[in-house]
């Protein structure tokens, strides 16, 4: 026996919402959407705005299959980007099904989705478009440093467990390594492995250049997810897409963050980015890292990205499945380059990491 829904019991499919949002008779004088997707969200840019709304996906770290976290997560999406960009996160909208089981974006029937919706900037203006098109200069950069110098100056300092901030740093390193265990990936395997072996050793032997950063006070709430593609040289610079879902994975030292955007410059090929925004946050900042910690953050955050990458090559039909690999050994390439800084060959192992605290 089947049982007919009501219509409040009615819910559009995924693939209707999509199809709805990516329509350019969805928005008054629009001609065309660009769409996008992403890990977690699927992206719609009509005309001067942008709609986003959150995939129905359980992971790990995170459980946006009900409508109602759904609702949560676009609030604090919002909340927290418009500590870096108040102007461009316009809002919740809200995607709604009407009596005639029809879709419209705020309209006055039942919410079935809820949308974050922006101010588009232009394409071009992005860091990562700018790298790879040659016309991003050192002026753009270090405008980019003083927005973020600003930001991390203002941020209050969060207190953090020592203990803690070291175990989150092996759970990740293990995760990792799990990843480049899978024989699909022998390729690579062994340099990923190697890396992971070294920062281990990090931990386990000089666990004060984790440690120092986080008992001097150090950690605050930042963006959590600062890559070429989140930063927009307007005047000033814009930074957007902070990660939303999990507070803990905000909690950073300014550096690492500084580290991670300075790592994905320069796998797309602009690796004088990074001393750049390093040199100045560290003039405005004061008390910078050593080196050494600079190296730890930088080959750690290549790593995570480096299993990232491969990650897509796990699910049953990866997106663009010709590009992971190849990304994730860029990754792995920039890793390897901080190696050289955290373990400089000259020193033999017992002086290693002798340095005074960050």
């Amino acid at each position: 026996m089947t049982t007919k829904l009501t219509f409040e019991q009615t819910v559009p499919t995924l693939a209707a919402k999509v199809a709805f949002l990516s329509a350019a008779s969805t928005y008054p004088g629009v001609e065309t959407v660009d769409i996008r997707e992403t890990r977690l969200a699927w992206v719609f840019l009509a005309g001067d705005s942008v709609y986003k709304f959150k995939k129905p996906v359980l992971q790990s770290h995170l459980d946006f299959t009900t409508l109602a976290e759904r609702h949560r997560i676009c609030r604090e999406e919002i909340r927290l980007n418009r500590r870096f960009s108040p102007d461009i996160y316009l809002g919740l909208s809200k995607l709604t099904l009407q009596a005639d089981g029809a879709l419209a974006i705020n309209g006055d029937g039942r919410v079935v989705e809820w949308l974050v919706e922006m101010k588009r900037l232009p394409d071009a203006g992005f860091l990562d478009n700018a790298i790879r098109t040659g016309t991003v200069d050192r002026a753009a950069i270090l405008a980019v440093a003083q927005r973020l110098a600003e930001f991390f100056a203002a941020a209050r300092p969060v207190k953090v467990d020592p203990r803690r901030r070291l175990d989150a740093y092996q759970s990740e390193l293990t995760q990792s390594r799990n990843v480049f265990l899978e024989w699909r990936f022998n390729s690579i395997s062994a340099l990923g492995l190697n890396i992971i072996d070294q920062l281990e050793t990090v931990l386990s032997q000089a666990p004060e250049l984790v440690m120092d950063r986080v008992t001097a006070g150090h950690i605050i709430e930042g963006h959590g997810d600062l890559r070429p593609e989140h930063v927009h040289l307007s005047d000033p610079p814009i930074v957007i897409d902070c990660l939303e879902f999990l507070r803990k994975l905000r909690l950073l030292d300014p550096f690492e963050e500084i580290a991670y955007l300075s790592m994905e410059c320069a796998v797309l090929g602009a690796p004088w980015i990074g001393p750049v925004l390093i040199d100045h946050c560290a003039t405005v900042l004061g008390n910078p890292p050593t080196d050494r910690q600079i190296a730890f953050y930088t080959a750690f955050r290549a790593t995570l990205r480096a299993r990232q990458a491969l990650a897509h090559l796990l699910v049953p039909t990866p997106r663009t499945p010709e590009k992971w690999l190849p990304l994730a050994k860029a990754y792995l390439d920039q890793a390897a380059k901080a190696m050289i800084t955290l373990f400089p060959p000259e020193d033999p192992p017992a002086t290693r990491f002798r340095e005074g605290p960050g």
